[in-house]
């Protein structure tokens, strides 16, 4: 979620860097800096950038491990082998 007090301007967060670094850290929350009234980047302290990867991590895991569940994947050796007859088949239609 991103809270109104969390959207700066870079000429603010150059002003003021430390005081914005105090707060990403302590809060863990992101900050949006805007460039020209848009929003341009994010930036966040490294511990909750750490987190949000592990999170991401977490996710492509479970997703994974339902696609093995439901049967959508296969050995390794066998999508080699699958690769190797459409690539021999395409150059054969050449």
């Amino acid at each position: 979620m991103v809270f109104m007090e969390d959207i700066r301007s870079v000429s603010e967060f150059n002003r003021n860097t430390r005081a914005h670094i105090r707060r990403l850290n302590k809060t863990g929350r992101p900050e949006i800096l805007t460039l020209n009234g848009k929003a341009s980047v994010v930036i966040q302290d490294a511990a909750a950038y750490q987190k949000l990867l592990d999170q991401v991590e977490d996710a492509r895991t479970a997703q994974s491990l339902a696609e093995i569940d439901r049967g959508e994947t296969m050995p390794l050796k066998e999508a080699f082998a699958l690769i190797r007859k459409r690539i021999a088949a395409k150059r054969a239609s050449r």
